[in-house]
């Protein structure tokens, strides 16, 4: 697996913890998926303000957001190490979002990596239908990385 990731927001310390977490929610997210881990992920953070810009012009919504995903379309039987796509998180809003939750920075940007991760491999939460089921496998992932919401099981 190869995983690019560029902090490019100044606004929240990241450390090291937060860099191994990222790592592992993707593989777990991938593993569960049954998926090889012969993938190239690249993950960004910004701040709200450049995730609000992204978010309105590839979106065309006009607001701050926690996490943008852009899966890429490749057929990863024909390139050695295919990409799977791009992760945007706003360390400024996983953090405001970390203190609204009463849990920790680490918790709150590994569930967005999961997330987005579940959103690159083609699952989404806009029907009610589908809803559930990304639902349970965020949990699903979150509980074999054993980081849960307040200390607690989720």
């Amino acid at each position: 697996m190869e995983l690019y990731i560029d902090d490019r927001q100044d606004k929240v310390k990241l450390t090291k913890d937060i860099f191994v977490a990222v790592e592992n929610a993707i593989k777990e997210s991938l593993l569960l998926e049954g998926k090889s881990l012969d993938f190239e992920i690249s993950l960004t953070f910004v701040d709200n303000e450049q995730i609000r810009e992204l978010n309105r012009e590839y979106r065309k919504v006009d607001m701050e957001t926690d996490v943008l995903s852009f899966p890429l379309e490749q057929d990863e039987f024909l390139i050695p190490i295919p990409m799977l796509g791009d992760i945007i998180i706003s360390a400024e809003k996983a953090l405001e979002q970390s203190i609204e939750y009463g849990h920790s920075l680490i918790r709150e940007i590994s569930y967005l990596t999961v997330h987005s991760m579940l959103h690159l491999l083609g699952y989404d939460h806009m029907n009610e239908s589908d809803k559930p089921i990304m639902r349970n496998k965020e949990k699903e992932i979150m509980k074999k990385l054993k980081i849960f919401k307040n200390g607690g099981e989720d």
